[in-house]
């Protein structure tokens, strides 16, 4: 069974990235969480990429604030999606975590989401959306969630047009 390997730079990254585990647990997909470090544990961040790939990770989401560099260095090891969170932390607020995230040399991407919160739940839908490709349930699920999120806009409106009086 595929799943999906949630790598962060810190731990005070964690709070950002609660909104990818919520995403994947309501969609059913299957995750694991790691605090590893590029820089600061780079032999045990390739060592958990390996392990990872071994044990069935079909895609990883790497998140790290300011220009730490996760998604680039987990993106160099494997051929599997990765895709980069920036978090908004340090003095440029996640601009340089931004660009240290998507400016990639040609041949090793790496999908890059916003900033903060919402980047964090995105990882999740693009990573279900990754595997939705050969999973009928996950994209029965993506569905699904994608028509409750636009019935809750639908009944935003009704109620916005009912005190109008329109």
């Amino acid at each position: 069974m595929s799943w999906i390997a949630i790598l962060m730079g810190s731990a005070s990254d964690w709070p950002t990235m609660q909104g990818t585990t919520e995403v994947l647990e309501r969609l059913g997909v299957d995750y694991e969480v790691k605090i590893t470090s590029a820089h600061r544990t780079p032999q045990a961040t390739m060592d958990y990429v390996v392990d990872a790939q071994g044990r069935g990770a079909a895609a990883f989401i790497c998140a790290a604030g300011m220009a730490a560099h996760l998604a680039g260095a987990v993106a160099a090891r494997t051929i599997r999606p990765v895709i980069g969170v920036p978090i908004d932390s340090g003095p440029l607020s996640g601009f340089d975590a931004l660009l240290s995230t998507v400016q990639m040399p040609g041949g090793i991407p790496v999908a890059t989401v916003a900033v903060g919160k919402s980047g964090a739940k995105n990882a999740a839908y693009l990573a279900a959306q990754i595997l939705a490709v050969s999973d009928a349930t996950i994209a029965e699920k993506l569905r699904a969630d994608r028509h409750d999120n636009g019935a809750k806009v639908q009944a935003q409106n009704e109620r916005l047009q009912n005190e109008l009086g329109s």
